[in-house]
């Protein structure tokens, strides 16, 4: 049911926390974490509102798709030249992309931030990035409300979630998610899992194909062991629980301050490490592969077994590190749900999530600090469509 997808998170691993840390804060598990469901105000319950990003009087040129009405622009944040947080606005006339053949038009209820985001806006990647102004954004959970010629297997009214740029660094798409409407191309996007709510999905895309794909391109399998550093963070977080309850390795390893060792634990990890006491390099133990989701590959190398592989995000590779960037694809999430479903894989989320959309300049200061908690989530970006469900 849409609605309890909307106001149900059996699943999310979330915890209530201060913005601020505090070194008295008890350890993170997931016996820890609290259940949240995300509502609105019971004042709004009774508002009956039509699909619509804009809450001036109705556009001359909106579409009727269905029982959709898609606005001729929509409110998201832009960036018109690179730089820090302050070059993100918060606009009510942001143009809604138009779909292509291939595409579908979603209604954005939940999105994610992603390390991805703010290199980007800092121009780190301008010479392979889409022209500006950028509406940023990877991450995506929401509704199918117009559908091209050439969508199969996708229809109006599909909740779904995915990561919408096939490349994050080459030509990504200058139209992300951080906006009431996105175009994405059918092929990028899975159905959400319906036990999943939008919080939940929107905070998986990227951060788990990422996880799923480096395990993949390192030959990891079961039986084999595997390291992970900052095993606390969005993609770590998933490439432990992936490590160990879909590839089945043997003994998993993870990096992470004092308070999230439990975490580590609760999500998987044989052996969790804490890198404010201990060199993981002046450890005795080898792994046939070490995922470094942090930026440390010259230490990697020196705890991976003879013919094993390093999997490098970010930082300097050395032999036998390989760096790459993710393929966003449909197909990895559709493969996951049942793990996701089931409760096997869990959606890991900030305490201090979600944010709502006018406080996305927060969100991202928060993320930059590099101590956020598996991922950053925006919500609600789309009220009006919440809002509609309510009355319905």
């Amino acid at each position: 049911m849409i609605m309890e997808a909307l106001l149900s998170s059996t699943t999310t691993t979330t915890l209530r926390a201060s913005l601020t840390p505090s070194s008295t804060k008890p350890p993170l598990s997931l016996s820890t974490f609290t259940t949240t469901t995300h509502k609105l105000s019971k004042s709004n319950k009774n508002i009956r509102l039509r699909v619509s990003g804009a809450t001036s009087p109705k556009p001359a040129t909106e579409t009727a798709v269905d029982t959709f009405t898609v606005p001729s622009e929509m409110k998201g944040w832009v960036y018109d030249e690179y730089g820090g947080v302050d070059v993100l606005k918060y606009s009510s006339n942001v143009t809604v992309p138009s779909v292509n053949d291939d595409q579908v038009l979603v209604k954005v209820v939940a999105a994610a931030l992603n390390p991805v985001d703010f290199k980007r806006r800092l121009g780190k990647f301008q010479a392979t990035d889409s022209a500006l102004p950028t509406v940023p954004g990877y991450d995506v959970a929401g509704v199918v409300v117009k559908v091209g010629k050439q969508v199969k297997g996708l229809k109006l009214g599909d909740e779904v979630y995915g990561d919408i740029s096939e490349k994050a660094l080459d030509g990504p798409k200058q139209s992300g998610s951080l906006a009431e409407y996105t175009a994405v191309e059918e092929k990028l996007l899975a159905l959400k899992p319906k036990k999943l709510d939008f919080v939940q999905a929107a905070s998986l895309p990227l951060a788990i194909e990422t996880a799923y794909e480096g395990l993949e391109r390192a030959g990891f399998s079961e039986g084999k062991s595997i390291l992970i550093l900052n095993g606390a963070g969005g993609v770590g977080s998933l490439t432990i629980q992936l490590a160990k309850k879909v590839f089945g390795a043997s003994k998993v390893a993870a990096t992470a301050s004092t308070s999230k060792l439990e975490l580590l634990k609760s999500l998987g990890a044989d052996l969790a490490i804490d890198y404010t006491k201990e060199d993981f390099e002046q450890l005795p133990d080898k792994y046939d592969v070490v995922f470094d989701a942090i930026g440390q590959g010259e230490k990697a190398v020196k705890v991976v077994k003879e013919g094993g592989s390093v999997v490098v995000l970010t930082g300097a590779v050395s032999p036998p590190g390989f760096r790459f960037v993710v393929t966003s694809t449909g197909s990895t999430l559709t493969k996951l749900n049942p793990y996701l479903e089931s409760g096997k894989v869990k959606a890991v989320i900030d305490p201090n999530s979600p944010f709502p959309i006018d406080r996305v300049k927060e969100a991202f200061s928060y993320l930059e600090t590099g101590r956020a908690t598996g991922k950053v989530v925006v919500y609600p970006v789309s009220e009006e469509y919440i809002l509609e469900k309510l009355a319905q």
